[in-house]
């Protein structure tokens, strides 16, 4: 595992991060859909691994946001 590192940020910033990972992993799914229709299982498993990276770190970013 990576080691940790403490950032101070905002809830705004942290909200611009947020909506900055959900156009990444817009990105991300679409790439593996792509994939799946092109029948490339190796691009399918790495976009997908991205995606589910990418929305673990949303949720966790998410827990500091205020609605």
């Amino acid at each position: 595992m990576s080691d940790t590192i403490n950032v101070p940020l905002t809830s705004d910033e942290i909200e611009m991060l947020v909506d900055a990972l959900e156009v990444d992993l817009e990105g991300y799914l679409e790439s593996a859909k792509e994939a799946r229709g092109n029948n490339n299982r190796e691009d399918v498993k790495t976009f997908t691994e991205a995606a589910t990276r990418i929305q673990t770190l949303m949720g966790r970013l998410q827990d500091f946001v205020q609605d």
